[in-house]
């Protein structure tokens, strides 16, 4: 036995461990699911969910509004985020998220199809400059999500940091494709529950 350590202590540690490995072989599995997707129904999808963003929430087209650029075959936004900006609605601001420190909660940059970009450590495109801002709604891509209105993220943490530390704590709006529907994510302490999921079969409320 590891000196200074208990029975109880090394049974938790052991669950967590366990706990931790299950959740990282099903969001592989998740992501693999979507992957398998063709092309034409990630297109598909990807034009549902955004129909249905801008006809349940008409009024996201005057706020500070963070998206994802879409990864691994996530919804892409894209089209709806650049009408918001054709648009040119007062007060509203298309944001990216940007990784500062993979310790800390995401800062968020302005975006338009004009936006000089560059690549982060994951390869993914984000603004190269730019004053931060706070978003007020945020539009988060879930691997996996639950009725209950918790999701499977890719394990960085970033979303949940973001979601408890800004103040006032952004409308936290889940996007995904129905796929990634599970009975229960079998959230962990840290995990931010979502205010919204929509999905290409609608648009929902978390369960109490």
């Amino acid at each position: 036995m590891a000196v200074g350590l208990t029975p109880a202590i090394i049974a938790d540690e052991s669950h967590a461990s366990s706990r931790f490995a299950q959740r990282c072989a099903l969001r592989k599995a998740l992501i693999e699911r979507r992957r398998g997707l063709s092309a034409e129904d990630c297109v598909r999808f990807s034009s549902r969910i955004c129909a249905l963003l801008q006809a349940a929430f008409p009024e996201f087209s005057g706020m500070r509004v963070a998206f994802c650029w879409p990864f691994k075959q996530e919804p892409d936004l894209r089209p709806l985020v650049e009408s918001w900006l054709r648009a040119g609605k007062k007060g509203f601001t298309a944001l990216l998220p940007v990784v500062i420190d993979q310790h800390r909660a995401l800062a968020f940059r302005a975006w338009s199809p004009d936006t000089v970009m560059l690549a982060d450590r994951y390869g993914i495109p984000v603004p190269a400059a730019g004053e931060f801002l706070i978003p007020e709604v945020v539009l988060i891509p879930v691997n996996g999500f639950d009725a209950a209105g918790y999701r499977i993220g890719y394990g960085g943490g970033y979303f949940d940091r973001t979601l408890a530390s800004v103040s006032p704590r952004p409308l936290a709006v889940g996007v995904g494709f129905e796929l990634a529907r599970l009975d229960s994510i079998c959230p962990e302490p840290h995990d931010q529950r979502l205010d919204v999921m929509v999905t290409e079969a609608g648009v929902f409320r978390p369960s109490s």
